[in-house]
């Protein structure tokens, strides 16, 4: 069994108050590193109901609203982490949206250039100051959430899709970039995971079933299944893991409609 310790690790969240970000937060804190919980200024609420939800004492966990698509946000969210903890040894680049659904030619230029202002602009802002960090001290690790989208088109979501591929590239370079400062960066993909922003697909027993189909495992993932793998590549079990993507989706990306023949 692995014992995962992260006693005296410092971890920042983005998009920690909910989903994937949240299941991170709590599997970090459960290996005792110190968390961050970054948040829209929007979601205190949601952010403080975490925190509570740790029980860890106040100069262990934290939460910090950020707006990670502002360069200058994040600026002030690492100039608070700075003074609270002085140091950043994981970054988990969790924070994301979708966007509305439309087709390329019918979508809003504005809206588009939202989700990769937020899914690109806003991890490579995360991860430009904690690099930073991360080489002075000579250690750190860095998890970009990127999906299933990277690798598979997704009619409709085309921002999406072309943001985790770019995030995909990012990791790869900076991990080039790090890699002498012992300094390991890489991506977790994950595929259908069950969490609120889903909730409509996994709750409808027809589109659940469809879903289903899609996976070779033929269920949807769990948000701690997502938070379980993020635990461990930010370990030391994982310190020779770095410039690449970990793919957690039930076996979605091995083309299970093949599985009967061609």
């Amino acid at each position: 069994m692995l014992n995962i310790d992260l006693t005296g690790k410092v971890a920042l969240v983005t998009g920690g108050n909910s989903g994937l970000g949240e299941a991170s937060v709590k599997a970090l804190s459960s290996c005792d590193a110190k968390v961050a919980i970054c948040h829209l200024p929007s979601q205190g609420e949601s952010a403080m109901q975490v925190l509570d939800q740790l029980g860890r004492p106040k100069d262990e966990a934290i939460c910090v609203p950020v707006d990670i698509s502002s360069y200058s946000s994040v600026l002030a969210m690492f100039e608070v982490i700075d003074k609270a903890f002085s140091r950043v040894d994981i970054l988990v680049n969790n924070a994301g949206i979708d966007g509305k659904r439309a087709e390329l030619v019918d979508a809003d230029i504005t809206q588009w250039e939202e989700v990769v202002k937020v899914n690109l602009f806003g991890a490579t802002y995360c991860a430009k100051q904690a690099l930073a960090r991360m080489k002075a001290q000579n250690s750190g690790t860095i998890i970009n959430m990127t999906s299933v989208h990277e690798y598979i088109a997704w009619s409709g979501y085309s921002a999406y899709a072309v943001s985790k591929a770019g995030l995909s590239m990012l990791t790869k370079t900076l991990a080039q970039e790090a890699g002498g400062y012992n300094v390991r960066v890489l991506s977790v993909a994950p595929g259908a995971i069950k969490t609120q922003i889903n909730k409509d697909v996994w709750s409808n027993p027809a589109s659940l079933s469809d879903l289903d189909e899609k996976i070779l495992l033929g269920r949807p993932g769990d948000a701690q299944e997502i938070g379980n793998v993020v635990a461990f590549l930010a370990s030391p079990f994982a310190s020779y893991i770095t410039g690449t993507t970990v793919v957690v989706d039930g076996g979605m990306l091995d083309y299970p409609a093949f599985k009967h023949g061609g």
